[in-house]
């Protein structure tokens, strides 16, 4: 880790001393100014944290904080003062300052202060790299595939991410990337910083469910030994993805109207409302209008859900994506395993394309997975899928042969079968 950069700018000698040798003692990189104007020319040498004395021969130490921030709003300020006021306190906090000393200081208790100023700043830096990188790893570009039915989609998925839509119902069969659609909504908004946060309304019970969703007060059932906030809480200003939406019991339905009518719940056992502000993404993969009219499905949530409608593409409805999809989990797999696989042979791509894909993309990434976890070849053949249609239907009876024949060859033996 890089030694941080520390600039005391104080006009008291013994005090920029005494904290230069107190700091530099801890492994920090400490440089001085006496003035304000000495203390700006330094502020651009990438200083991670400046203490910063109130009163300085040529100006006021917050009309210094101001500019600082302005300029690098990454470094951290601790302002010192001889001359303590509540006023001056909340000013500096206003203007961004980290923290507010009082003279004459303990140097043990600074240096402690500076630690822990600098440690949030690693931690801040980490959030937001790793925010950069959920950004790019579910940018829209992300989802593979150039066909006019995942073009659409993605179109309409990159509309929602910059509106204020608060509720969106993402449908499609499963395995078609529900699950990636919702995480790319979310990154692509202005709602990126706050949480993401998912749950799947199929994996538990009824009353765990609804704890899970809005918290619980203590002892509001046995085993609730101390009070909990549930995930819409822990969501304000971002997003909570409900999956398999569908298998939600008609109790809970009623509740999660109520909570995205007016944005208001309770947690279970608690007597106040408390008001958040979060963008709901529901998904299925059942067909809801059929569901409301068998009675299993409150109508009245479905079209609070249908404001914002995306239906994503089977696969086998996206021409010309499957070798697209081959070809990025083939690089992917090969950063990962280590292998040096150069493509899929054209009678392999063949068979992939015209394979009906019941699992959709789900299914394509494992096939893929499997095949090269097993191999130790330049290519994937036609062998290498070879138990990739048992169990799905009619095409049970199919048996593919192995590597390293024609494409001739693969389908007279499947002709033959058939």
């Amino acid at each position: 880790m890089s030694t941080a950069n520390v600039l005391v700018v104080d006009d008291e000698d013994l005090v920029r001393w005494s904290l230069k040798q107190r700091l530099a003692r801890d492994g920090y990189a400490v440089s001085e100014a006496a003035t304000v104007a000495s203390g700006l020319e330094q502020i651009g040498n990438d200083i991670d944290l400046v203490l910063l004395d109130c009163k300085l021969p040529d100006g006021d130490g917050l009309a210094l904080l101001r500019r600082i921030k302005e300029q690098t709003p990454d470094t951290l300020v601790i302002l010192m003062t001889a001359y303590s006021s509540v006023q001056n306190a909340v000013e500096a906090m206003r203007l961004g300052a980290y923290h507010y000393l009082n003279k004459p200081f303990n140097l043990d208790e600074v240096a402690l202060i500076v630690e822990k100023a600098l440690e949030t700043s690693r931690l801040r830096r980490e959030v937001r790299s790793l925010r950069t990188t959920q950004g790019r790893e579910y940018s829209f570009d992300a989802i593979i595939g150039a066909s006019p039915a995942i073009v659409q989609a993605k179109a309409l998925m990159a509309r929602i991410a910059a509106s204020p839509a608060s509720t969106v119902l993402l449908t499609g069969e499963t395995g078609t990337g529900k699950d990636l659609a919702a995480k790319a909504i979310h990154y692509n908004s202005d709602r990126a910083a706050r949480p993401f946060v998912n749950i799947t309304a199929s994996a538990l019970p009824e009353q765990l469910l609804e704890s899970e969703l809005f918290g619980h007060e203590r002892g509001a059932f046995t085993d609730a030994r101390q009070q909990k906030r549930g995930l819409v809480e822990i969501a304000d200003g971002g997003t909570v993805f409900l999956d398999d939406i569908g298998e939600m019991t008609p109790g809970l339905q009623a509740k999660l109207l109520r909570f995205l009518e007016d944005k208001t719940f309770k947690r279970v056992g608690g007597l106040t409302d408390i008001r958040v502000d979060v963008r709901v993404i529901a998904a299925t993969n059942r067909d809801l209008e059929s569901e409301v009219l068998a009675g299993k499905f409150r109508e009245d949530l479905f079209y609070r859900l249908q404001v914002m409608p995306i239906t994503l593409p089977p696969l086998r409805q996206r021409d010309g994506d499957i070798p697209l999809l081959v070809n990025y989990y083939i690089d992917r797999y090969n950063r990962e395993f280590r292998k040096r696989v150069r493509g899929a042979r054209p009678e392999a791509m063949l068979l992939l394309e015209r394979y009906r894909w019941p699992g959709n993309i789900r299914e394509l990434r494992n096939a893929i997975e499997r095949a090269m976890l097993l191999m130790d070849r330049d290519w994937l053949e036609p062998g290498d899928f070879a138990g990739l249609m048992r169990g799905t239907g009619s095409a049970q009876q199919f048996q593919l042969p192995a590597g390293g024949v024609s494409l001739e060859e693969v389908e007279r033996q499947l002709l033959v079968q058939a």
